[in-house]
């Protein structure tokens, strides 16, 4: 290979850790040309589909994706399925590595009884249905039924929540979905019960989410003050200067327990130190069996007990928001009991004290999990991309065939690949039917709906 030629890096996946690993390739001072091959036609991930659509704020990072994605060494494949278009085994053979960073596509079950009624869900089914996911268009959710449950107290349990509790007028001017807006302006939701295993010190929300229930046009927060007291372990966390999030949680908690009596109108209750343990309902959904728990250990490393006593709860909609895990990939090792791809700082293994696979990658939650922020991910990528560069002379040493070769292997067995100008064109199709009622944007919604704008 002549030294001038560039390495040929391929990265599976276009949200943030596959954006933020082609930035630190492509700033790197070492000769690289990087493909991101996106199943979708659109790029971004979740800060397209998974951040919700009152908060456009936390999609800016879209513009920093935008400027990346426009270096002359970068080039976007949507529309490409890896594991059925064209395999890892391919992958690896056209580039000289191969960067895996496609995301935590599936939810953590609760593992209970009932868990497959009819009005149980998801919390990613319900997000990707809202966001216009085109994995999600054609679900239904029946929003007839007047009590709702939510299973979590992280970020994404929040995002649920505001969603079911929002007027039509609060949303209507989002991007949110409009087969989503349809249905949710006729929803008869009027309690909804956000749940946790621990206590209110241990919600994972973020103070800013949490603040906004108290600013809902027709929906008010409200917890029973006797959730609200805390064990001494409890007490230490809150008191602990490093913890400055969940003090003001706990603060916020507290003003919301100053109502004595629920308002009238949608309420959004907080209940703390329950786990569900049963489902039950005989055609569908009709009430949840929550065990009560107390919490056993030291600050900051508390977990919850079941003690015994429970509860029935009457409820129609469930959403579990536990968290999420990665999907296997053929061609690729996977740690099922984490969900992940088994990796050393990035470099993929296939067992625990195996060498690492020669020019395979990952970053993101495949590679960690899903925790952190949008942000989280550069340093994680960067550190993908430094273990990636190092082994690069090695990797070198071989001739591959890169983009081009994959375009014409992927041409030949019908794929209409999708280029970024291609996305323009999508996103300027939305943004123009945005305008055109009050949106930003109106999101396209079925795969067929984006090619068709740009056959």
């Amino acid at each position: 290979m002549a030294a001038a030629s560039p390495a040929s890096i391929a990265i599976v996946g276009s949200g943030p850790s596959g954006f933020y690993a082609a930035e630190a390739l492509l700033k790197s001072a070492t000769a690289v040309r990087v493909d991101v091959i996106e199943r979708l036609p659109c790029p971004f991930g979740l800060v397209r589909s998974g951040v919700a659509p009152d908060h456009a704020k936390l999609k800016n990072a879209i513009k920093v994706y935008e400027q990346i994605a426009s270096h002359p060494q970068f080039s976007f494949l949507g529309n490409v399925r890896v594991g059925s278009d064209v395999s890892v085994e391919e992958l690896r053979e056209h580039y000289h590595a191969v960067v895996l960073c496609c995301g935590a596509e599936s939810d953590r079950r609760l593992g209970i009884p009932g868990e497959e009624l009819p009005g149980s869900y998801t919390a990613t089914e319900f997000v990707g249905w809202y966001n216009g996911h085109p994995d999600y268009r054609d679900l239904s959710f029946d929003l007839s039924h007047e009590t709702a449950v939510i299973i979590g107290q992280g970020n994404v349990a929040a995002d649920v929540a505001r969603i079911l509790a929002k007027t039509e007028a609060e949303l209507a001017s989002t991007d949110i979905a409009a087969h989503a807006l349809e249905v949710l302006a006729t929803s008869r939701v009027r309690e909804i019960h956000v749940i946790g295993r621990r206590g209110p010190a241990q919600a994972k929300f973020t103070s800013k989410e949490l603040k906004e229930f108290a600013e809902l046009a027709d929906c008010a927060p409200w917890i029973d003050p006797s959730e609200l007291e805390l064990d001494p372990a409890s007490a230490a966390e809150v008191a602990d200067r490093s913890n400055p999030g969940g003090a003001r949680n706990v603060e916020i908690f507290r003003a919301f327990a100053t109502v004595r009596d629920p308002p009238k109108g949608r309420t959004c209750r907080f209940r703390f130190l329950r786990s569900p343990v049963e489902l039950r309902g005989s055609d569908r959904l009709e009430a949840i069996v929550l065990e009560r728990n107390r919490l056993e250990g030291e600050p900051f490393a508390q977990s919850a007990r079941g003690t015994g006593s429970r509860e029935t709860l009457d409820c129609d909609l469930l959403f579990r928001s536990i968290g999420y895990r990665g999907v296997p990939m053929p061609g690729v090792p996977f740690d099922e009991r984490h969900g992940v791809f088994p990796n050393v700082a990035g470099r993929v293994v296939a067992a625990a004290n195996e060498p690492p696979l020669p020019g395979l990658y990952t970053a993101g939650w495949i590679k960690r999990g899903p925790s952190g922020i949008i942000g989280t991910n550069r340093a994680d990528a960067v550190e993908t991309v430094e273990c990636l560069l190092s082994d690069l002379p090695r990797l070198v040493s071989r001739s591959c065939a890169g983009g081009d070769a994959l375009r014409a292997l992927l041409g030949g067995r019908g794929v209409r690949v999708v280029d970024f100008d291609d996305w323009l064109r999508i996103d300027a199709e939305e943004r123009r039917r945005g305008e055109a009622v009050g949106k930003p944007r109106e999101k396209l919604t079925r795969i067929a709906e984006m090619l068709a704008v740009i056959a």
